[in-house]
């Protein structure tokens, strides 16, 4: 007698799941793809293999009707569950979505702060603090010579000074003194927000009708403020372009970055950080534009490209002060003073976020991830006064995405597509590569590197080209973190689109410890 099971075509469902392992395993496997995409052709089989499944089962499968429609029912109730219990709030830095509990909370502006056990933060009592005023820090390169962090977590464990919800926003923290600084969103508004670094408290606030929201990218502003004097220097998400009192938050002049150069917006939102030198206050809104610090007036534009991720770097290549741009499609360098444009070198047209990171001999390391890799260019002077960029080496092993590169002891340090790795600067041979921290963020402090991962963990890691020795780990933050720690003597400020928190690290200066 014929029955159900014997008339159930199960060889079409087979073929379906044998082709979609075969798919995955051949995008990760064997494809050259850089690994956001790996990632985005995997969620892609994983549907397609869903909607093959669900035609099978009504067309295919021989089934009875009535259990067709059962099991298009478990699959339509199954996609509702999911969207009922869980909401995806974003993507991490591989593109891969973030899946939370639906009552998981939001980012928040509530003003609510909570203290570490044992710490008496008042203005009066404070420990002394070394400026950490921008992007990156002093010299905008995340490297902090001066400070010796205690390696031994265990017995010296960095102390919370306190924790407050915070608005979204991938900016960072700039510190002068008792003033933190940062930019977050709130409703339709951005802000710019300076908190007191030792308690948490807000000192004033500065906000701008604008918003920036993107599923990929997130929410709010991207960008670090920058502190020089008695000002305050933001450029909001949008382009908006702010000149602030450092002490009150008013605004002394601003303008639209994009709008009054006639430059199209990035399509990711604005993250690039004010550089000061001298008189001017220097940004990218298709490539190089100055401005002047006290007036806002425009004092010179450089050469036109599109606009990159990255922020004007101040540096010195082959005996000469220049502005390094890393925009779109293009690695620029500007006098100073005039904006001239002293060379160009060209690049893959990627989201370019990572800082070029220069170095003593008058070469230049630039990295991009999405399957680009790292490449070392020599800058020298030539016979006519101009300058020469040659490539030395380029290597696919250290794909800097989010993160800055470092340099240490003839070795370069950095997180490779979210796996750190190690390679030598002489000539990009891979040293190795291990620990998955995500698209985190680094300083080198003095011998030790102190990266923030993407989960908002704090891990203390020795630069060494043998292998990865990891000296201590500490769970900082919760939930996806791409912000850039700020380390203002011994006060770590940490953040993320949901939550900012202070810490006290053990420091072996006493110096700089003060009364530890």
């Amino acid at each position: 007698m014929d029955t159900v099971h014997s008339r159930v075509r199960w060889w079409p469902l087979l073929i379906i799941t044998i082709l979609a392992i075969l798919g995955i395993g051949i995008v990760w496997g064997f494809n050259a793809e850089a690994r956001e995409s790996k990632g985005l052709l995997t969620i892609t089989i994983l549907i397609l293999t869903l909607f093959l499944g669900t035609v099978w089962l009504l067309f295919l499968s021989g089934l009875a009707w009535r259990l067709r429609l059962f099991g298009l029912l478990i699959i339509l109730g199954g996609i509702a569950l999911f969207g009922i219990i869980f909401r995806i709030s974003g993507v991490r830095g591989d593109l891969m979505p973030v899946v939370e509990w639906r009552w998981a909370k939001k980012a928040s502006n509530a003003v609510s702060v909570s203290r570490g056990q044992g710490i008496i933060p008042t203005t009066q009592s404070r420990i002394p603090t070394t400026d950490y005023p921008q992007f990156l820090g002093p010299n905008r390169n995340a490297v902090l010579p001066d400070i010796r962090i205690e390696r031994d977590w265990e017995t010296h464990p960095p102390k919370l000074v306190w924790r407050r919800p915070i608005g979204a926003g991938w900016a960072a923290f700039a510190v002068v003194g008792n003033s933190a600084i940062t930019q977050e969103q709130d409703g339709d508004w951005e802000k710019v927000v300076c908190y007191e670094l030792t308690t948490g408290e807000v000192k004033w606030s500065h906000r701008d009708k604008a918003r920036y929201d993107s599923a990929l990218a997130g929410l709010g502003p991207r960008a670090t403020p920058t502190i020089t004097g008695d000002k305050v220097y933001t450029v909001g998400s949008t382009g908006i372009f702010n000149c602030l009192n450092f002490e009150t938050g008013e605004q002394l002049w601003t303008t639209n970055i994009f709008e009054q150069n006639d430059a199209e917006l990035p399509p990711w939102g604005v993250s690039i950080s004010p550089l000061i030198y001298e008189e001017l206050a220097i940004v990218s809104a298709g490539g190089a534009v100055a401005y002047h610090k006290d007036t806002g007036d425009i004092v010179w534009r450089g050469h036109r490209t599109g606009t990159g991720y990255s922020s004007p770097l101040l540096t010195t290549l082959a005996g000469t002060p220049q502005i390094v741009i890393f925009n779109q499609g293009l690695v620029t360098s500007h006098e100073p003073a005039t904006g001239e444009l002293f060379w160009k070198q060209s690049w893959p047209k990627v989201e370019c976020v990572s800082q070029p990171l220069p170095l003593s001999d008058n070469t230049l390391f630039v990295s991009t991830a999405y399957g680009i890799g790292t490449k070392r260019f020599q800058i020298e002077r030539n016979p006519n006064g101009g300058f020469n960029v040659s490539l030395l080496w380029e290597t696919i092993h250290l794909k800097a995405k989010f993160t800055t590169v470092f340099y240490h002891e003839g070795y370069l340090y950095g997180l490779d597509d979210g796996i750190f790795a190690c390679i030598n600067s002489a000539d990009g041979k891979r040293q190795w590569k291990q620990g998955r921290y995500g698209h985190g963020q680094a300083l080198l402090v003095k011998d030790v590197l102190l990266l923030l991962t993407e989960s908002g963990e704090l891990v203390l890691i020795e630069p060494n080209p043998t292998g990865l020795i990891e000296l201590a780990r500490h769970q900082v933050l919760a939930g996806r973190t791409w912000n850039t720690p700020a380390l203002a003597g011994s006060y770590l400020l940490v953040r993320n689109g949901r939550e900012a928190a202070c810490y006290q690290l053990p420091i072996v200066d006493t110096s700089i410890n003060g009364n530890q």
